[in-house]
């Protein structure tokens, strides 16, 4: 990140601790179901959310704010099932590659290259705007991540 200033800093501490966040209750999860999902119908299991959170992190941070695209398939992060290490160890990749990329980002500058076919949105004017939006995403998701372990941890009635 090519900026000192202080509201920037902030801003990336609230991506990563929110990031952190999402790890951890991963990580907390006992392994016999961090593949399940509730018994509602499109919900996601705790690995599903991780990984999709990963995904989205990289899209934003690198595809549209550097202009390198990071491949992603981002149905297949809905589907996805993974041992919690190798989870963990993909979450710790891309929080790595994540905080390689805001080094290289000028948050008071346009993103590079805008998503296709989406309809542009008032956050999508600056590289900072974006990072915003990840920080939503990641509390929206954050917040799933709990309902979703509260409901597989449950006591047994």
């Amino acid at each position: 990140m090519n900026s000192s200033a202080p509201n920037d800093q902030i801003l990336v501490q609230l991506v990563l601790e929110k990031f952190d966040q999402l790890f951890e209750t991963v990580n907390d999860i006992p392994d016999e179901v961090i593949n399940s999902c509730s018994p509602i119908e499109g919900s996601n299991s705790p690995v599903q959310i991780l990984l999709h959170c990963c995904g989205m992190m990289r899209r934003w941070s690198s595809t549209v704010n550097l202009g390198i695209t990071v491949p992603r398939d981002r149905n297949a992060e809905f589907s996805a099932k993974l041992a919690k290490p190798d989870a963990l160890n993909l979450a710790s990749e891309t929080r790595t590659a994540f905080v390689a990329d805001i080094s290289r980002t000028e948050l008071h500058q346009s993103p590079a290259a805008l998503p296709p076919g989406r309809e542009i949105e008032y956050w999508m004017a600056t590289c900072e705007g974006v990072l915003m939006h990840v920080y939503e995403e990641l509390c929206q998701h954050l917040g799933h991540l709990e309902i979703t372990r509260d409901f597989l941890c449950r006591p047994a009635t």
